[in-house]
């Protein structure tokens, strides 16, 4: 009898963190979801008004919004200008951007808009474990899914180089080579993110603390580049470098 008793204590010590973990979730994401911003391009003229084109996150005093530098790539011609976009559906708003800065070696760009949202706590300098159970929040294929802020769980399945030395020197590109001179740690994930994750804050699932930002383009790019067939690995560009972006988002030029 106290043999069985002993087996079923241990039993629910064993599920408690991975109950506490699941309880935990629906709450961090009700907290995340008010900081969630769309990055888009506005036409006031054009068949349709907005072109999302991917995902970003208010930090700081809510003002500052973080997203991926590869946003500022698409092309903008007469009237059309880069917007930001806040909540979701039809209640969305439209946010101006008064300033912006990329650091295209991290692919990130630092906005400031005008207004302010509920901010994200950044997690510290410190990697996180292999292991860890994040989450991320973002619009993925928006042309169909809309202005829907969606949550997926991910694991940190690895920390390594953006970029691993090729053995035959006609598949490295002038990146790569780049890269390869400086190169950056990502995180690897075990989760699926979409088209549109792009700027997705990477999150802690119990804290909502930040510990990086997806990337579907420029760590693929690289990351991928000799594969005929890409993964359907995920990445992340690690917080780390997103506190020296911060740390220089007011440099002179």
């Amino acid at each position: 009898m106290n043999q069985l008793l002993r087996l079923l204590i241990i039993q629910v010590w064993l599920a408690c963190p991975f109950s506490l973990l699941a309880n935990h979730l629906p709450q961090t994401i009700n907290s995340v979801k008010p900081s969630i911003v769309a990055i888009a391009i506005e036409d006031p003229i054009g068949p349709t008004r907005y072109k999302l084109l991917g995902t970003g996150f208010a930090i700081n005093d809510g003002s500052t919004i973080v997203t991926n530098a590869h946003m500022f790539q698409a092309n903008v011609t007469g009237q059309q200008r880069f917007v930001v976009l806040s909540g979701q559906g039809n209640t969305s708003k439209n946010h101006m951007i008064l300033k912006h800065k990329v650091f295209e070696h991290f692919d990130l760009a630092l906005l400031t808009i005008d207004g302010k949202l509920p901010s994200l706590k950044l997690a510290s300098d410190e990697p996180a474990a292999e292991g860890t159970d994040l989450a991320f929040t973002g619009y993925p294929i928006t042309d169909v899914l809309g202005l829907y802020p969606a949550t997926h769980r991910a694991t940190l399945s690895a920390v390594t180089p953006i970029v691993i030395p090729q053995i035959s020197s006609q598949s490295i590109s002038a990146e790569m080579v780049r890269l390869l001179r400086d190169p950056i740690v990502i995180y690897q994930l075990d989760a699926t993110a979409y088209p549109g994750n792009s700027g997705s804050p990477l999150f802690d699932v119990t804290s909502g603390h930040v510990v990086g930002i997806i990337n579907m383009v420029y760590v693929k790019r690289t990351k991928e580049a000799v594969l005929a067939d890409p993964s359907g690995i995920s990445y992340a560009i690690p917080v780390h470098y997103l506190h020296f972006a911060i740390a220089h988002f007011n440099d002179h030029e």
